[in-house]
């Protein structure tokens, strides 16, 4: 058993306690943070003077020999170390001779794998926030495809409202548009460095904490050697940023089931996102949702456990914050694979536009519009409430529609009723006239796209990625440039 506090025991760890207090099964996978870290590190200790160029060179080259021998499947980590830490610096000592044990000049454990940890979780956070983007985009198209595929619109899961597919997809496009933000901030704020915090209490070698920040690039160092190593802020603000995103996915996969079930028939989801079953050949059952719904549960136990682990530890360090790690990465791949493949379902997925369009026309959603075309011939809207609530019940009596009823239907209900009825509570009209901003009105959810393409191609080029080219799926771009026009851009 290897390990780097022997010398103050006078014997061995009983193996099923050194198992128990190893973390390398799962920490290995912090490996290049460590090698990035220990780099860094022995570059500011040969500025200081406390190792030699020689001595920074041979460290660095080892260092590197055994980053290339990892990855290229050349040396494996071997899991009788009890950390990565371990396993590093005695692999290197082993290569280099003493050298290598120079290594931990000047830094714990403690903050190492508080560098480590905030390494790894940077790289994540940057990861996540680029498949926000990727799904954003895809949901962009949607809505730029779809200005005029009209729906019903839900409350209480029941039909409430006309409104459009793009209108529909909007209301996601502004929540997982929160959850980039949140990983921007999240980013941010904990880009600093704890590197040469050493075990709480900092260290008598003269480090250059800001060099070391430079080199890993953070914008500083932490500034109190005791939170540096015992904070797991960041974590738990990614655990639940993570959690929201997950949240968002499955209120979106629920509908996703709901418009797939045999009783809305509102979309197709590609075969490749979906599966069949072993007795019933007919079905064809969208498993990338009900799972994605289903393992938001799992991310949202890292993030408690995360809590639970550290609401009661005293400062500094203690070996309880060694937990994060497991549920931690568990959560960040859970997310990663339910975005990559929502993404991918929702980028297959097809409309059935007819049969949403006549859905919305079932179900009443004109009824509203109804009561406001009697308060524009003059009638209070409390008293047009009434009326159309009656006109619904005899609608409701009849088995039909109040589009479908006759001129002289509708004024045995109220005589305010006139031939243009008819064209106020069409479809078409009920999306139409309704354009306040944020309402799906073609003229307001144009304006809308634009907002959002801007934002989106702000991001991509953030990332150095392509621009969002409307051209290359069908998207109308006279309505993009009449908005451009209007707002003078």
């Amino acid at each position: 058993m290897a390990q780097l506090w022997g010398g103050r025991f006078t014997k061995e760890t009983e193996k099923n306690v050194y198992d128990f207090n190893a973390s390398i099964r799962f920490d290995k996978r912090l490996f290049h943070q460590d090698i990035e870290g220990s780099i860094a590190h022995v570059a500011m200790l040969a500025k200081q003077g406390i190792l030699t160029e020689d001595e920074r060179k041979s460290i660095t080259e080892g260092l590197e020999g055994i980053r290339q021998d990892v990855d290229g499947g050349k040396l494996e980590i071997s899991e009788e170390y009890e950390d990565i830490h371990s396993f590093v610096e005695a692999v290197l000592t082993q290569r280099i001779g003493e050298a290598g044990k120079k290594l931990h000049t000047g830094r714990s454990r403690n903050d190492q794998v508080a560098l480590d940890m905030r390494l790894y979780t940077r790289k994540r956070v940057m990861e996540t926030e680029k498949l926000l983007i990727e799904l954003l985009e895809v949901i962009l198209v949607t809505m730029a495809q779809n200005v005029e595929t009209y729906m019903p619109g839900f409350t209480h899961l029941q039909k409430a409202q006309p409104t459009t597919l793009a209108h529909h997809y909007g209301a996601y496009f502004e929540m997982f548009k929160r959850d980039q933000q949140r990983m921007r901030d999240i980013y941010v704020r904990m880009n600093y460095c704890p590197l040469g915090a050493g075990a709480l209490a900092g260290t008598t070698y003269p480090l250059d904490r800001e060099y070391t920040a430079e080199l890993l690039g953070f914008q500083g160092p932490t500034l109190n050697s005791m939170d540096s190593v015992s904070d797991r802020d960041y974590l738990i603000e990614f655990m639940a940023a993570l959690s929201t995103v997950m949240m968002h996915l499955s209120r979106f996969s629920e509908e996703i089931i709901i418009w797939n079930s045999n009783e809305y028939q509102f979309v197709e989801i590609d075969d490749a996102y979906s599966t069949g079953s072993s007795i019933m050949p007919q079905k064809k059952n969208p498993d990338i949702a009900e799972l994605v719904r289903g393992k938001t549960g799992r991310v949202y136990g890292a993030l408690m456990s995360l809590l639970t682990t550290m609401k009661g530890l005293p400062l500094a360090y203690n070996k309880d914050m060694q937990e994060d790690k497991e549920v931690a990465f568990d959560a960040m791949d859970t997310v990663t694979d339910c975005l990559t493949l929502f993404t991918g379902m929702l980028r297959t997925m097809k409309f059935k536009e007819q049969r949403m369009a006549e859905s919305a026309m079932n179900g009443f959603t004109n009824a509203t519009d109804a009561a406001d075309y009697l308060v524009g011939k003059g009638v209070p809207f409390r008293d047009a409430h009434g009326i159309i609530g009656r006109l619904v019940l005899y609608c409701i009596e009849k088995n039909t529609a109040i589009d479908k009823l006759s001129l002289e239907e509708l004024k045995g209900i109220s005589d305010k009723f006139e031939e243009d009825i008819f064209d106020a509570v069409s479809l078409k009209t009920c999306v139409e006239k309704r354009l306040t901003t944020g309402a799906p009105g073609p003229e307001v959810m144009w304006v809308t796209i634009v907002r959002c393409v801007d934002y989106l191609n702000d991001l991509l080029d953030n990332f150095g990625l392509d621009k969002f080219k409307p051209e290359e799926y069908n998207i109308d771009e006279s309505a993009l440039a009449r908005v451009r026009l209007a707002d003078g851009k």
